[in-house]
């Protein structure tokens, strides 16, 4: 189980930091994940940390700008969003699993989600 927690409402060029609370699993064994949903729009890639050695994979357009981790003593994983643009609104979701590399970005391939937290950013 899965547990979003952090959204909110902040102006453009402020930060968010995301979390994401694991439970019922064995934290360190999955590749953790956070895909966004804008409105009106279909569920997209943001970010991820893999399972094994920790390396992160972003989405070109939050590149530079956020940044995601993990403490696997916590069962907890983090998406530090700085420089926020209005488009960076969106439902934001976690996600769990243990994709082959060459499908990292791909929604389908993660078992569990949270239940998503809203961003709003505004201009």
């Amino acid at each position: 189980q899965l547990q979003a927690s952090g959204g909110g409402l902040v102006q453009a060029g402020g930060s968010l930091r995301l979390s994401c609370a694991a439970s019922g699993r064995t934290f360190s064994d999955y590749t953790m994940a956070w895909f966004r949903q804008p409105p009106g729009k279909e569920r997209e890639f943001v970010s991820v940390i893999r399972a094994s050695g920790g390396r992160t994979y972003y989405e070109d357009s939050v590149k530079g700008r956020f940044t995601i981790s993990r403490d696997n003593a916590k069962n907890t994983v983090y998406l530090q969003m700085n420089s926020l643009k209005p488009e960076d609104t969106a439902v934001y979701y976690c996600a769990a699993g243990r994709p082959i590399l060459s499908a990292i970005r791909l929604a389908k391939m993660y078992t569990d989600w949270g239940q998503g937290t809203l961003v709003t950013v505004s201009s």
